[in-house]
């Protein structure tokens, strides 16, 4: 049992690690509003996988994967999205450059608020297709078949779930150092117009691939 844990703990660096729209968005908000946007993004995104890890708990989530119209319709969903959030990033890249003072660093800070975030960061995560995949298919493999593999999936969602918090957190400090130097910059708009062109090269990504 043990060695299957850590076998799934592996598992779950790699697919964590990876970049993809739950990455993109922490990346985002935390250029727009700093490492407390950033924080409640990641916050915002194990909410979502913990809800993915109770529907697979439950057997919702082979039910959506079992209906080819509904799945297309969260992956469509999902890509929509991500395309409205690059759009919206991409807008703010183009405008004039704010001011370097403290009043305009405020400013720019409280753009996304954390409740936003937050929001934006459940949104985003159960709208990606890609989830339900992952929870139907790898979790099941290292939970016992029969009597506790509810409670064991259950669990098995709430360590991937804290495991991605801790991972976007810790990206969301670092990209908030990096911009307190940018912070006013030609750069730091070229760093958010990056950001706004990856969500929606993800969007159009999810939109165009099968499962």
């Amino acid at each position: 049992m043990e060695t299957t844990f850590f076998a799934f703990l592996g598992i779950s660096t790699l697919v964590i690690a990876t970049p993809g729209p739950d990455t993109a968005l922490t990346v985002r908000n935390t250029i727009l509003g700093g490492r407390r946007a950033g924080t409640f993004t990641a916050m915002g995104v194990a909410v979502g996988q913990i809800a993915w890890a109770a529907a697979t708990s439950v057997g919702l989530v082979a039910l959506l994967l079992a209906s080819e119209p509904v799945f297309r319709a969260l992956k469509f969903l999902g890509a929509i999205y991500l395309l409205y959030l690059g759009a919206q990033s991409l807008r703010s890249a183009a405008r004039r450059a704010p001011s370097s003072s403290p009043e305009a660093a405020a400013v720019g800070r409280s753009r996304v608020p954390g409740s936003r975030a937050f929001r934006q960061g459940v949104i985003n995560n159960l709208a990606n297709p890609k989830m339900a995949v992952f929870f139907a298919s790898v979790l099941p493999q290292f939970a016992p078949k029969g009597q506790g593999m509810l409670s064991t999936l259950a669990l098995l969602g709430l360590v991937f779930a804290a495991l991605t918090f801790l991972w976007l957190a810790l990206y969301a400090a670092a990209v908030a150092r990096a911009g307190a130097f940018v912070r006013g910059s030609r750069l730091r708009r070229s760093i958010e117009g990056v950001a706004g062109a990856a969500l929606i090269g993800l969007g159009i990504k999810v939109a165009v691939e099968e499962r």
